[in-house]
C-alpha cells in the first residue's frame, strides 16, 4: 500500500512538473525569424501539425502547452512573425492577443532592391513605427548581415505579402524574404526543362526577371518565357528594353531612345549576346517558373497589344506586322 502510495505520488508529482515545465518550453526559431500563418477558424490540431514542420517545437507539446493554458478556443487568424527567442506558451499568447495581429508589409514583383530598401525606411502615415529604431541594415552592409554566400543581392528577395509585428527588426524580415527566394529558386531549379539552354540557378532568376519586367499578365509569362528561351538556343540577342533601363540607373527620365538602346553597357541586350551580368528585379514564383520550364513553342519575338496582353510571332516579317498593327496603328 505504501510503495502504491508513493508511486501515486510520484506520478502526481511529475505530473505537476510538466504543467509548469511545458509552457517555459523553449520554441526553435531560424536567425532570420519564422513566419506562421494561422488560418480562420483553423483547430489546434492543424497549428500544431504546422508549427511541427516549421520545427518550431513538437506538436504534441504545442498541444499540452495550448490546453494547460486553455488556448484552444482562442486562436486569432492571422499572420505571425516571430524572432527568437520565444517560449511556445508566448507564442500561443501571442497567437490569443488581439495586440499579436501583424502588419503587412508587401512587396510587388518587379520591385528592385533599392524599391524594396525605400520601402522599408518609409515611416506609415499613421506614425507608428513598423520596425525598430536602426534595424534595417545600410546597403553596403547588407551581405553581412544577411551572412549570405551570393555575389549580388538584386532580385535576391523573394516579393510576397508578410506580416510583422510593430517594432519588429527589419533586418529579421529581409532574412527571411532571402531565404524565401533561395528555397523558391531551388525548387523551381529542380523542376527545369531537360533542355534548356540555362546553366545555373543565377541564370534562371536572371531570366526570371527579365519575365517578370516584361509582362505583368500571368497568363503570358509562360511564352515570354519561351520567346527568351528559344532565343538563348539559337544565340540570338535578348533585345529587352527593361534590361537597358536597368543599366541606365538614374539616367532613365521615363523615356527610352533610339541612342540608348544603341549605347554599350553590361546590361544592353541590343548590343550584347547572352544574359545580363545580374537580375534586374525581383521574380514571383510564375516568373521563376516561366524561365526554367516555359511551354515548347516556335515563337522569337513579342509586342505588346496595348491592353496589357502580348502578340507573339515565329519570324521578323509576322513581327514587323504586328508592331505596325498594334504599336504603329497601321
Amino acid at each position: 500500500m505504501k510503495k502504491l502510495f508513493v508511486g501515486l505520488f510520484g506520478i502526481a508529482a511529475l505530473a505537476l512538473a510538466l504543467w509548469f515545465a511545458l509552457p517555459l518550453w523553449p520554441a526553435t526559431i531560424p536567425a532570420e525569424g519564422v513566419s506562421l500563418s494561422v488560418r480562420q477558424g483553423s483547430s489546434l490540431t492543424r497549428l500544431a501539425t504546422e508549427t511541427e514542420r516549421l520545427e518550431i517545437a513538437p506538436s504534441l507539446v504545442v498541444q499540452a502547452v495550448a490546453r494547460i493554458r486553455g488556448s484552444a478556443r482562442k486562436l486569432r487568424a492571422g499572420e505571425y512573425l516571430f524572432e527568437a527567442p520565444q517560449t511556445v506558451a508566448e507564442i500561443l499568447a501571442a497567437i490569443e492577443s488581439g495586440n499579436a495581429q501583424r502588419l503587412a508589409i508587401t512587396t510587388v514583383e518587379g520591385s528592385r532592391l533599392s524599391e524594396l530598401y525605400a520601402s522599408l525606411s518609409t515611416v506609415p502615415a499613421d506614425g507608428v513605427a513598423t520596425f525598430a529604431p536602426n534595424s534595417l541594415p545600410p546597403r553596403a552592409g547588407l551581405k553581412q548581415a544577411l551572412a549570405t554566400d551570393v555575389a549580388e543581392l538584386e532580385g535576391y528577395f523573394f516579393p510576397d505579402t508578410y506580416f510583422v509585428a510593430p517594432g519588429s527588426s527589419a533586418s529579421s524580415l529581409l532574412k527571411l524574404m532571402h531565404k524565401r527566394m533561395k528555397e523558391e529558386l531551388a525548387r523551381a531549379w529542380e523542376q527545369r526543362a531537360a533542355d534548356t539552354p540555362l546553366k545555373s540557378p543565377y541564370d534562371a532568376l536572371i531570366l526570371a526577371s527579365i519575365i517578370e519586367k516584361e509582362t505583368g499578365r500571368d497568363a503570358d509569362r509562360p511564352l515570354v518565357g519561351s520567346v527568351f528561351v528559344n532565343r538563348l538556343r539559337i544565340g540570338m540577342r535578348l533585345q529587352t528594353d527593361p534590361t537597358v533601363i536597368y543599366g541606365l540607373g538614374e539616367k532613365f527620365d521615363g523615356n527610352l531612345r533610339k541612342v540608348d538602346l544603341q549605347t554599350d553597357t553590361p546590361y544592353n541586350t541590343y548590343t550584347r549576346n547572352g544574359l545580363p551580368p545580374t537580375p534586374i528585379a525581383l521574380p514571383g514564383r510564375a516568373s521563376l517558373r516561366a524561365a526554367v520550364a516555359p511551354p515548347n513553342s516556335e515563337f522569337l519575338y513579342f509586342v505588346a497589344r496595348g491592353d496589357g496582353t502580348s502578340e507573339f510571332s515565329k519570324n521578323l516579317a509576322e513581327h514587323n506586322r504586328a508592331v505596325a498593327k498594334f504599336i504603329l496603328g497601321k
